[in-house]
C-alpha cells in the first residue's frame, strides 16, 4: 500500500515536469522498490517472529545481494535512458550526440555485466559449500586458472574489444560505414558483437573484434557531411557548357542538397565516350543517395530532351560512307 501511494504521488509530480526523464526513472525503479519494501517487511516481521528469524537469516543471504543488484541495474539503465533522451540524432549535425550514444551503450552493458558478476558471486559465497570450492580453487590455481582462462578466452578478447571500442570510438551509433563489402549504418553495439543495417534492411551480425583488427570504411567518422557522384558516360562531341548549367540549375532546386559542393567534371577520356563526373555534397549517407539518383534521373531527361546525340553510340562507316567524307576534305573551300 505504501508503494503503490508513493509511486502514485511520484507519477503525478512528474506528469507536471517537462522532462521526460522523470518518468523513465520511475518506470526502471517501480518493480525493485516493490520487492525491496516486501524483503523490509518481512526483516520486521522476523525480527519479532523466532522461528521466521532463523529462516529469514538464511534466505537474506541470497535474496538481500539479488535485490540490490536489480535496483542498481535499474537505476544504472534510467540514468542511461535519461543521457539518451538528451542525446538527440535526429538533427543534422548529431555527431557529438552519436558518440555519446555509443559510449552510454557500451559502458552501461560493461557496468551490468559487472553488476550482474558481483551479484552472483555475493550469491554463491553465501552457499557454504560453494565458498570452500572457490578457496581450494584458489588454493591450486595452477592447472585450473589455465584451463578455465583458455576456455574463457573469446568471451573475454570481445569484452575486452568491446572496453577498447568505447574508448577509441572507431565506429559510433548511426555511423555510415562499409563492411565486408556491405554498405550500411551501424544499428547497436554490443560488447560482443555490432549490428550493421544494410540498405536493403538486412541486418549484418560482425564480432566487435572485427572493427579493430580489420580495416573497414567509415563515412561519418567526423562528420555526417559526405560527397557524392553521379557519372554519365556520353559522346566525345557533347558540349559541356549547357550540361554544366543544367546541372547547376537542377541542383539548386532540390531540397536534399546542402549547397556545399557542385562540380562538373571531365574525368576519363575513352575510344568511344567521355566520362562526365557530376560532384555533389549532402548532410548524411541517406540524403546523398537519393540526391544522386534525383540528379542523375534528371539529366538523362534533360539530355533525351535536349541533346540526344550526347549519348554514347557505336558507329560504323561504310566504305560510300568513308569516300564520300574523303570527297568532303578534298574539295576546295571556296568551290
Amino acid at each position: 500500500m505504501l508503494h503503490f501511494l508513493v509511486f502514485l504521488l511520484l507519477r503525478r509530480v512528474a506528469r507536471r515536469s517537462d522532462s521526460a526523464s522523470d518518468n523513465v526513472l520511475i518506470a526502471r525503479i517501480c518493480g525493485p522498490v516493490r520487492v525491496a519494501l516486501v524483503a523490509l517487511a518481512l526483516v520486521l516481521v522476523a525480527q519479532r517472529v523466532t522461528i521466521l528469524e532463523e529462516w529469514w537469516a538464511v534466505v537474506a543471504r541470497f535474496v538481500m545481494p539479488v535485490i540490490a543488484g536489480w535496483i542498481a541495474i535499474a537505476v544504472l539503465h534510467a540514468l542511461v535512458e535519461t543521457m539518451k533522451i538528451r542525446a538527440d540524432i535526429t538533427v543534422a549535425d548529431n555527431l557529438a550526440a552519436r558518440r555519446k550514444r555509443t559510449r552510454l551503450s557500451l559502458f552501461s552493458r560493461i557496468a551490468t555485466f559487472v553488476i550482474v558478476f558481483v551479484t552472483v558471486g555475493l550469491v554463491l559465497l553465501a552457499i557454504p559449500g560453494v565458498r570452500d570450492i572457490g578457496v581450494a580453487l584458489v588454493a591450486s590455481a595452477g592447472l585450473a586458472g589455465l584451463a578455465v582462462g583458455a576456455a574463457a578466452q573469446p568471451a573475454l578478447k570481445s569484452l575486452i574489444a568491446g572496453v577498447q571500442m568505447a574508448l577509441t570510438e572507431p565506429i559510433n551509433i548511426d555511423d555510415a560505414v562499409v563492411i565486408e563489402g556491405e554498405w550500411g549504418w551501424i544499428e547497436d553495439i554490443r560488447t560482443t558483437y555490432v549490428v550493421v543495417k544494410i540498405w536493403d534492411e538486412r541486418r549484418l551480425v560482425v564480432p566487435t573484434a572485427h572493427f579493430l583488427d580489420s580495416a573497414f570504411q567509415n563515412w561519418t567518422k567526423k562528420t555526417a557531411n559526405l560527397l557524392g557522384t553521379a557519372l554519365l558516360y556520353l559522346d566525345p562531341a557533347t558540349r559541356i557548357g549547357p550540361i554544366r548549367e543544367e546541372f547547376e540549375r537542377q541542383i539548386a532546386g532540390n531540397r536534399r542538397w546542402d549547397g556545399r559542393v557542385k562540380v562538373v567534371q571531365v574525368t576519363e577520356t575513352m575510344r568511344d565516350a567521355i566520362e562526365v563526373r557530376l560532384l555533389m555534397s549532402a548532410t548524411d549517407s541517406p540524403t546523398l543517395f537519393d540526391l544522386r539518383c534525383d540528379i542523375r534521373e534528371g539529366m538523362l531527361e534533360w539530355l533525351a530532351d535536349n541533346q540526344p546525340e550526347a549519348f554514347a553510340a557505336t558507329r560504323v562507316m561504310t566504305p560510300a560512307h568513308a569516300a564520300l567524307a574523303l570527297s568532303d576534305r578534298a574539295e576546295p573551300k571556296g568551290a
